[in-house]
């Protein structure tokens, strides 16, 4: 700013440390920067001279930051005189009303971001050197009024032109400013018409990837039927072992990254609920640690779990707890070198449970630490190696944490020293813990059996039709369930599959949804309107996992919705829940007590 427009800035703190750091924060604005060390001295300083504005900490001996401000704003002189509060301590909202009652205009906190405290004080000056400006225009105006009073007797010949001229300068100022009003109106309408190109976007954008997830998932379901044939029947070379679990982990590892990107979507559209109940922690560390083992192994590391021989107890969704654990210790096994040291431990701490994972892994920056759980954020670069993954996984674990009430944060001593993760869940403390009974859903009965009972119950062999246009994905799958043991019946569109449906007398029909001629919603509704068709379990495998296609499904008259690629080891436990396939089809809640294999959306499932 110009030195000659230079105003005052009072700046008021007992702490000399801190009026040094607001002069040096303030100083490259050019103004005269003046000092006090209390309420008092404050006061002084305003009866000697004017000040733009006042910066003034709340907490000090004596007269406090609030007295001070109700004594300035008490002086007629000092009314107008705006005030910054300055706070380490949380302010609350009954702070601010009364901050703002007093005449603040702004509070900044401790410690103070530079650039946010000087161009809060630079708006408050600009505004102060423009109110004087104006000022000194009024003052100048109402000289030019009093000269004009005093020739008025001698002009009153020039009155009649002088007005003419003054409306033709109110006419063109009337044009001008309907000329103006227009452009607004256009402004307007162009904010609106960008706005309206934003959400279509932002629609597409979801329509892309929910497009994405379908066109992966199909032929991911052939793939993941593959090799759990290829896993059934002996191979005799150890190459070609290998190159199955090759395909394994990686067909598992893309299902993972289409399973991210559409929770990314749904999080960022409110479309996640969580179902929040007491859990044990103990079972979402099992669930957790089952998804990243092939990695463990693979990678040789070595995982110590530590937890407290009393159950700790989390107030969570045991689907999206187990993500977030199981998200953390991926990224641990991703980003240690092979055989290495992974810890997880767990304890109670206040009314949280504290999880931390810690590990020996390549570490991160400093820098880096900040954006550590922004979007497609990686740190994977810092070695020169690429590790894969879209830079999501972590992201989702901040905003599932926060949906549950928690947080999380992670520290490093740097690169190549390691990285430590800590997630805090609200704890189910002993005194508020209802027996597990009372707590888990009547659906979670199929959990509770027996060992024996469940393996009765899989050994139970079904009547299947099968309907799917993708022939790799149908013949797969029939294969696959045929070595399971049941009697399938295959269909490659929906015609087909009915007149087969009519013949074979399926206890239980696998339809795909996105088929031509007659989709799978079409051929529920048919296969519901006839009398054999009525108790015949109907359920939907599709690459769609939305919302609207579940209810969809629902309205079409399917008993469940899966989403490709099939989870065979839950369809079969799902399958032999019951001997009765009629209840196993009325228990929509069904797939959400049984235990999977892989991480999937309680939205993916019905």
């Amino acid at each position: 700013m110009n030195g000659s427009r230079a105003v005052n800035i009072l700046l008021v703190d007992d702490q000399p440390s801190r009026l040094l750091s607001y002069e040096a924060i303030l100083k490259e604005l050019g103004q005269n920067l003046v000092t006090a060390r209390s309420g008092l001295e404050a006061l002084e300083r305003l009866m000697q001279d004017d000040y733009a504005v006042v910066l003034l900490d709340v907490s000090m001996p004596g007269m406090d930051g609030f007295e001070t401000a109700s004594l300035i704003h008490e002086h007629p002189r000092f009314e107008r005189t705006p005030i910054i509060f300055v706070t380490g301590v949380h302010m609350n909202e009954l702070d601010r009303m009364k901050a703002y009652k007093l005449g603040a205009v702004d509070y900044v906190l401790i410690p103070v971001v530079p650039e946010i405290l000087r161009s809060k004080v630079a708006v408050l000056v600009e505004l102060h050197l423009q109110r004087r400006e104006l000022q000194q225009l009024n003052s100048t105006l109402a000289q030019a009024n009093a000269q004009l009073s005093a020739a008025h007797s001698n002009l009153q010949a020039e009155k009649t032109r002088e007005l003419e001229t003054l409306n033709a300068s109110l006419r063109e100022a009337v044009t001008g400013l309907e000329a103006a009003n227009h452009a607004l109106h256009g402004e307007i309408l162009e904010r609106a018409r960008v706005e309206q190109q934003l959400k279509e976007a932002d629609r597409l954008k979801d329509e892309f990837l929910a497009m994405l997830a379908h066109e992966l998932r199909n032929p991911l379901a052939p793939i993941h039927n593959a090799v759990r044939i290829m896993r059934m029947k002996p191979m005799g070379d150890s190459q070609l072992e290998w190159a199955r679990d090759v395909i394994d982990r990686q067909a598992a590892h893309l299902t993972r990254l289409v399973d991210d990107l559409l929770d990314v979507s749904r999080i960022t559209r409110g479309k996640i609920n969580i179902d929040a109940r007491p859990l044990d922690l103990a079972a979402a560390v099992a669930r957790a640690v089952e998804t990243v083992q092939p990695m463990l192994v693979q990678q040789k590391h070595e995982l110590q779990i530590e937890l407290p021989p009393t159950p700790l107890r989390v107030m969570g969704d045991l689907t999206r707890v187990t993500q977030i654990i199981g998200n953390v210790l991926g990224n641990a096994v991703k980003y240690t070198d092979p055989g290495g040291k992974i810890r997880l431990s767990a304890r109670l701490e206040d009314d949280m449970v504290e999880i931390r994972i810690h590990d020996n892994g390549i570490g991160i920056p400093a820098s880096m630490l900040p954006t550590v759980f922004d979007l497609f954020s990686q740190a994977g670069i810092l070695d020169g190696r690429s590790r894969g993954g879209l830079g999501i996984g972590l992201a989702l674990v901040k905003r599932l944490v926060e949906m549950h009430g928690g947080n999380v944060e992670v520290h490093s001593a740097g690169a190549g020293r390691g990285t430590e993760f800590i997630i805090r869940l609200p704890a189910v403390l002993p005194q508020i813990w209802a027996p597990p009974a009372a707590t888990e859903a009547p659906a979670a009965k199929p959990a509770q059996a027996t060992p024996a009972a469940d393996a009765d119950r899989q050994a139970i062999h079904r009547r299947l039709l099968l309907v799917d246009d993708n022939e790799d994905a149908l013949t797969s799958l029939a294969n696959l369930l045929r070595l399971e043991g049941h009697e399938i019946c295959s269909a490659a569109d929906g015609f087909q599959a009915l007149r087969a449906a009519a013949e074979f007398k399926p206890e239980i029909a696998v339809l795909d949804i996105g088929m031509p001629r007659m989709d799978g919603y079409e051929l529920a509704r048919r296969i519901r309107a006839q009398s054999w068709g009525r108790s015949m379990v109907l359920v939907a495998l599709t690459g769609w996992g939305q919302e609207g296609d579940r209810r969809r499904s629902r309205e079409a008259g399917f008993d469940s919705h899966w989403v490709k690629p099939l989870d065979i080891e839950l369809f079969t436990r799902y399958l032999g829940c019951f001997t009765d396939p009629l209840v196993l089809g009325s228990d929509r809640s069904l797939q959400a007590g049984l235990s999977t294999s892989r991480r999937a959306a309680p939205s993916d499932a019905a």
